[in-house]
């Protein structure tokens, strides 16, 4: 077993009694049939009613009422279920509420998916007369997004039919996935004794100063991947495998069709952005040139990509970064703080270590009637703290979008982004001005650099190493381990060039990434929001105090409008193909100082 020590958050664990009382509540039975008789009764008072033209604004306003609460109603099922397998996918019981409530869900789903058919169905002037109607301006942003789905669409029974046989396919590899992942005992030799961590604890080593306990962690993760290595092929070639059929049948044209769509964003605005990035990897190269010299290497190595650089203290508890995550919040706006403390106060956080605990952090919106959810699995670095200030950015924004309803509370991943990386750089923002030591200064630009970086440029070559998975699964049918494996490190040795030795082991370090499984082509999104937010931020180190409550109105409006209508409020043009040279400017001007910092502190 793992060892019993694990970190400062011991003991803190989320209480989901705001849902129900625990697995066995009967009020889980009681909603899941309700939610049925509701979905049927919908269903007999609307079907071919929105088609036939028999529904007035009002009734079409009263109708969506109606569906957005039963989607309400099966997601707080859904999320409470979610949430209880997340942190402990070892649990047979928890395992099998997640599973009934997928197959609930789709049950639900399926008796409603008329009504969004029917609706695709009308005729541009009748829908744009809908549209217009001052009765259905709720929900106006929403009914043009669902058009967009129109030439993708199948017939109901088609939709039905994929939707349950879904529960079968790609949420069971989900599933699996994520039970495999949770049951990884990672070895490492430490001290000259054999230790076996949670997949997080082990990851989180690559953050350790020493090189040699970095090198071991890599050791014992690829070994603890590689045993897994047939099960976790298996599982993403299925994956690839579902994601290519469905698009085949929809008439998809590109595998990021279905992303870019649930992203409110085409195609053109993301090729622009993953090409703007690759044309100034140069960067990435001059910064690692920087650390190596600052560590006094000959070569790095891939588990040298995160080491924090020298100067600064790495270890940082739980309570130390709940306060300086909350003091960073408050500078900006006392009413941030406000709610982010009600994470910490009413126990919506679970930061503990545990066997099979997923891996990873999230945010959960859940449902507007309850609140958000934050998951975290904290290993006492800064790393840590930037990922709380991170995962308390989501969980702002999802607090405050609530009041737009379950439909439109939840942003497109090309905004999802904005408040969390916006939260971190407040954080960093604090540290840096409280820092005096130039030396120090110096480690803090780097190690923000670090995780910018990964955040912007490491993003954008998993989303290539997505596409090259997917074309290869393609032309070649099903993948064998060292052939993914050589994808992966072709799309990363484009990224760090001669700057970083890529060993075989790293080889195996896809197989982990929960992103590929649950969300194909989500990667981007955390580039897109990244150089989204440097915007951002230049636009509050120019306004002032003037900036504050427009980007809480900003964020209030979680996804009732679309990206590029929203952010164009505030002055900022996603559509323009130079957009994204502005943000990486900066990186830039980053790097600039790292040089230039580092020749005065060797003066």
């Amino acid at each position: 077993m793992p060892d019993e020590k694990t970190s400062s958050a011991d003991g803190i664990q989320w209480d989901l009694t705001d849902f129900y009382q625990g697995t066995d509540d009967p009020r889980i039975e009681k909603d899941f049939d309700e939610a049925l008789r509701r979905a049927a009764d919908f269903a007999d008072t609307y079907r071919d009613r929105l088609a036939g033209n028999e529904l007035s604004p009002r009734e079409f306003r009263d109708a969506l009422d109606e569906y957005e609460a039963i989607y309400e109603l099966v997601g707080k099922l859904g999320s409470y279920a979610f949430l209880s397998y997340s942190v402990d996918t070892r649990d047979p019981n928890k395992g099998a509420l997640y599973a009934k409530a997928q197959e609930k869900s789709s049950e639900v789903k399926n008796k409603l998916i008329f009504f969004q058919l029917e609706w695709q169905s009308l005729d541009d002037k009748k829908a744009q007369d809908y549209i217009r109607s001052p009765e259905l301006k709720k929900y106006s942003s929403l009914m043009n997004h669902w058009r967009r789905y129109t030439p993708y669409m199948l017939s109901e029974k088609e939709e039905q039919l994929v939707e349950s046989l879904q529960n079968t396919g790609k949420k069971a590899f989900v599933r699996l996935f994520d039970e495999t992942i949770g049951d990884i005992e990672v070895p490492i030799e430490l001290g000259g004794e054999e230790r076996k961590m949670v997949l997080d604890q082990a990851l989180s080593l690559l953050y350790h100063d020493d090189r040699d306990v970095r090198r071991q962690a890599t050791i014992g993760v690829t070994k603890a991947l590689e045993d897994k290595g047939k099960i976790l092929t298996f599982i993403f070639n299925n994956i690839v495998l579902n994601h290519a059929t469905l698009g085949e049948f929809r008439g998809y044209p590109h595998h990021m069709t279905p992303r870019n769509l649930d992203n409110r964003v085409d195609k053109d605005t993301v090729d622009a952005l993953m090409e703007a990035c690759m044309n100034n990897v140069d960067m990435v190269h001059r910064f690692y040139e920087l650390k190596r010299k600052m560590l006094g290497y000959d070569k790095l190595y891939d588990y040298d990509r995160y080491n924090p650089l020298p100067g600064l203290s790495s270890s940082i508890t739980y309570d130390e970064s709940r306060d300086k995550v909350l003091q960073a919040y408050e500078r900006f706006s006392p009413s941030m703080r406000e709610i982010a403390e009600k994470f910490f106060e009413n126990s919506w956080i679970d930061a503990q270590l545990k066997p099979g605990k997923r891996g990873g952090a999230f945010s959960a919106s859940t449902i507007p009637s309850i609140h958000p959810y934050i998951m975290l699995n904290f290993t006492d670095t800064l790393r840590d703290a930037m990922t709380m200030a991170h995962e308390l950015g989501h969980g702002v924004h999802q607090y405050l979008a609530r009041e737009k309803g379950y439909l439109q509370q939840s942003t497109p991943l090309t905004t999802a982004e904005m408040a969390s990386v916006f939260g971190e750089m407040l954080l960093f923002s604090d540290m840096l001005a409280e820092e005096e030591d130039p030396k120090a200064k110096l480690s803090l630009l780097g190690n923000k650099l670090q995780g910018e970086f990964a955040t912007v440029f490491r993003q954008v070559v998993m989303t290539r190493f997505e596409l090259l998975l997917h074309d290869a699964r393609k032309e070649r049918g099903e993948l064998k381990s060292d052939e993914i494996n050589e994808l992966w490190l072709k799309a990363n040795r484009e990224q760090f060039g001669d700057s970083v030795e890529l060993t075989d082991e790293y080889g195996w370090w896809w197989s982990y990434v929960i992103h590929f499984v649950h969300y194909p082509f989500y990667c981007y999104a955390y580039a897109f929001g990244d150089l989204l937010v440097l915007a951002l931020y230049g636009l509050y180190q120019e306004q002032g105090e003037e900036f504050v409550p427009k980007y809480i109105d900003l964020l209030s409006k979680g996804g009732s409008e679309d990206p590029k209508d929203l952010l164009a409020e505030i002055g900022v043009d996603i559509t323009d193909p130079d957009f994204w040279e502005k943000g990486l400017s900066v990186l830039r001007g980053h790097v600039d100082t790292m040089e230039q910092l580092l020749e005065e502190t060797r003066a």
